[in-house]
């Protein structure tokens, strides 16, 4: 998402080395979506695809979603979850990515008008026809991942899960792992928050975080204090901040893939080490404790993004 949108500017000769270095050092599944830089994204993946040699594009995992309908220029944005809707943005997202079949296909954002068997219904239709492999949901409830599974077999559901955004723990990583569901745990780092290396009022005018209530004001000082923390802990472990919120990720659940969104290098090869850190159980219950979800202060969106979210 960073490399098209929402983070200040981007450079695509830079992601483009980014995306080839990340191939290099094994990565294999990589998270776009058609609303982040309205298609963009999707875009830049299919020229990476498309440039570089068919092994890359026989091992990458593409992973796509669709359902946010937004404005240029604007952050705010309607849901749709409509059978042809669901099927014009499917072959738009087809296009974009160069791809005959799409890996791994989300509904982004869940609109209720829209009864969940009749979208994944369609969902299922594309997979019939070949465009789609498995689908997937994103932000879902519990009861939708329950009804969505009796129509057909969800692959994946992707939710905000982190040290500070602990909600998935309520039930969905139970019920994921009844239903054989992995579960794509996105914005591992806190937007970056969790590193410790975010100065808040340097961000672009353009980075959405800083309309986002856990960079601002009393919630960014509490918060900042929870990553003072966990950097003593990092220390101690002698690994970074990122190292260690990603190694407690993998350590709690083995259904668990977590999608960080390095744009550079640096950061990349950083995330990708996290793989070989390894927590013992006393540091598993420190970091717990230490964000507890009632010491983390304020909402993990503004109003405007919380719209197509479920609770439980």
């Amino acid at each position: 998402m960073g490399m098209s949108e929402f983070y200040g500017q981007s450079d695509d000769a830079t992601s483009l080395a980014t995306l080839s270095s990340a191939a290099d050092l094994g990565v294999t599944f990589f998270d776009t979506a058609d609303t982040y830089g309205f298609g963009h994204n999707e875009e830049l993946l299919g020229r990476w695809l498309r440039e570089g040699p068919a092994a890359r594009r026989q091992q990458a995992v593409v992973a796509t979603k669709f359902g946010i309908v937004r404005q240029p220029g604007q952050y705010e944005r309607r849901i749709d979850n409509t059978p042809a809707y669901i099927r014009s943005a499917c072959e738009a997202s087809l296009k974009r990515l160069g791809v005959e079949c799409i890996a791994l296909y989300y509904c982004h954002r869940r609109n209720p008008a829209v009864p969940i068997e009749e979208m994944v219904g369609a969902m299922a239709d594309l997979v019939r026809a070949g465009k789609v492999r498995h689908i997937g949901l994103s932000e879902v409830s519990v009861d939708t991942l329950q009804r969505a599974s009796a129509v057909h077999p969800v692959a994946a559901v992707q939710r905000e899960y982190s040290l500070w955004s602990r909600e998935p723990e309520q039930g969905m990583l139970a019920a994921c792992a009844a239903l054989g569901t992995t579960f794509v745990a996105y914005s591992p780092l806190g937007r970056a928050f969790l590193t410790g290396t975010v100065d808040t009022a340097a961000l672009a005018a353009n980075d959405f975080r800083k309309a986002n209530p856990r960079f601002a004001g009393e919630a960014e000082a509490a918060n900042r204090a929870l990553v003072d923390a966990l950097g003593t802990l990092a220390r101690e472990a002698r690994v970074t901040n990122a190292q260690m919120a990603l190694a407690w990720l993998l350590a709690k659940h083995p259904h668990v893939v977590p999608i960080p969104g390095a744009r550079r290098l640096p950061h990349l090869e950083q995330n990708v080490a996290a793989t070989d850190v390894h927590l013992t159980p006393q540091q598993v219950q420190a970091l717990d404790a230490i964000f507890a979800p009632d010491k983390v202060a304020g909402a993990r969106y503004p109003a405007a993004g919380m719209a197509g979210i479920e609770g439980g």
